[in-house]
């Protein structure tokens, strides 16, 4: 199985799972056994797409979606004990630490690393560094300068710094990085192992058929290196605060709205150099997956500006995005860019000419298909072909949860409609979407383990008690694998 083109990907029926890697179980960091002891469950059970939310370094509230940087990965994905392998820390060491040292032992390994006196791995060595570096380069050292100086400001936000750094006043910079090389070649080793850890995870992943599907979130986190080192491209005043904030009117997932607060772009200036900016965080993407879904993809055809004086999310108002000439330009660069809209919500006509203009897979979400109308897009009868399916998303509550929330009339037509008595769930939502039309259906790891609301990922427009979820190896029932690869090929989404 190869990932040649984006046609090749959608043009067959597949099935994956949807889990983000912080939930799997691993003391020392999950880019290395604990990873590949997925895949090989997924391989197990026939399933041939994982499907993972941003990678990126998050803030303390640990979204995602909200990352320190739109390229770099999350140092605490790396693990630790494949550092111990390549020689850079001692078992003893780790031994007597607390897994929540890691910055501690990161900064041993980044030290004896660059003080050669261990070998190395294949990859994991001086040339590999260099390499790494000269691909780059065009966010590695604006993210580093970002850190290293984040760090020594105790972790606030880039608007709160002394004006000459948060300016990037040059000669303020030039005195940072003379003062902290230790703590800036700490963070660019991180982002090297990082890279190097996934790229190995993706090649065990491909020669076990499995291939990686990403997210990217179309706003980006203000408080973030990208921000910081591209205020031209942002609605800002001059300390750098956003004029106006990104959210979205009230819809199913929010009856209120969301204020997200993302700064929202400037297009125009983006688009005077060809949207680079853009095709560069796609350049950087593709290095790490095969398959590639856009958040809240509407927002290229409209987006929801909210005042920054007035931050709620009703008082804002719909401003047409880039649209066409944004895809133009990613597809004139990268013409077998496998793209995914995520097209939930509130969807206008004119998003949807957008998204077919350019053959993109949309989602449907079995979830959301109970509403009484047989129009309704998401159930099964309504599906298309070349869009994904999934029995709930990161933001739904897990499938068995949803079904017990029902009232008695919606549970009624749900069971009537999948003429089941309701008994097994979550697997006659499980079974429906992998008998759905549409070439790929996704289904969260938790739906396939039978988990109710105590395992839910994410409750959009709140802030607490989310993310955090992980997955125990000893709930996968012995039979589990074997249940799903049953269903998978019955449904021919079998490699």
């Amino acid at each position: 199985m190869t990932a040649s083109s984006s046609g090749d990907l959608f043009n067959a029926r597949r099935a994956g799972v949807l889990l983000h890697p912080t939930c799997l179980p691993a003391d020392w960091g999950v880019l290395g056994a604990s990873a590949r002891t997925f895949v090989d469950f997924m391989a197990d059970s026939g399933l041939n797409i994982w499907q993972t939310l941003p990678l990126g370094p998050t803030h303390r509230d640990l979204s995602p979606y909200q990352s320190l940087s739109a390229h770099a990965g999350n140092p605490d994905f790396i693990d630790l004990l494949e550092l111990v392998e390549a020689g850079l820390l001692a078992t003893r060491e780790l031994s007597q630490s607390a897994p929540g040292t890691r910055q501690h032992l990161l900064t041993l390994a980044a030290e004896r690393f660059f003080d050669n006196s261990a070998g190395g791995l294949k990859g994991l060595d001086q040339a590999g560094y260099q390499r790494f570096r000269e691909a780059n380069d065009y966010w590695l050292d604006d993210f580093c300068l970002f850190c290293a100086i984040r760090e020594v400001q105790g972790l606030s936000g880039w608007v709160q710094w002394p004006e000459t750094l948060r300016d990037r006043n040059t000669v303020a910079l030039q005195d940072f990085i003379e003062q902290n090389p230790g703590r800036l070649a700490r963070v660019r080793f991180e982002q090297f192992v990082f890279h190097h850890q996934w790229q190995a995870l993706r090649d065990y992943a491909r020669a076990s058929g499995v291939l990686l599907f990403g997210d990217i979130p179309i706003f980006i986190a203000h408080d973030s290196a990208d921000v910081w080192a591209n205020r031209y491209l942002f609605k800002l005043d001059e300390r750098g605060e956003p004029t106006v904030v990104a959210g979205v009117p009230p819809d199913y997932f929010s009856p209120h709205g969301q204020h997200w607060g993302n700064p929202l772009y400037n297009w125009e200036a983006m688009a005077r150099d060809g949207y680079q900016w853009w095709l560069e965080r796609l350049e950087s993407q593709r290095h790490l997956f095969d398959l590639i879904r856009i958040d809240h993809f509407r927002g290229l055809e409209a987006y929801w500006e909210i005042p920054g004086e007035t931050p709620e999310p009703r008082n804002g108002y719909w401003v047409p995005g880039p649209g066409g000439d944004f895809l133009e330009a990613c597809f004139n660069r990268f013409p077998d860019l496998p793209l995914v809209a995520e097209n939930l919500g509130m969807i206008s006509d004119g998003v949807e000419e957008l998204r077919k203009r350019f053959r993109l897979p949309g989602m449907v979400v079995m979830q959301f298909g109970f509403d009484g109308s047989p129009g309704n897009p998401h159930l099964l009868h309504n599906h298309h072909a070349r869009d994904l399916v999934y029995t709930g998303t990161h933001d739904n509550d897990t499938t068995l949860g949803w079904y017990r929330s029902l009232d008695d009339a919606t549970r009624h037509y749900v069971n009537s409609y999948l003429g089941v008595s309701g008994e097994d769930m979550p697997w006659p939502l499980i079974e429906a979407a992998l008998r759905s039309a549409c070439c790929l259906a996704v289904v969260p790891m938790q739906d396939f383990m039978g988990l109710g609301t105590k395992a839910r990922f994410n409750t959009p427009g709140t802030v607490v008690n989310n993310w955090g979820w992980q997955m125990d190896w000893n709930l996968c029932q012995q039979g589990l694998s074997q249940r799903i690869a049953l269903s998978v090929e019955r449904y021919g989404r079998l490699p």
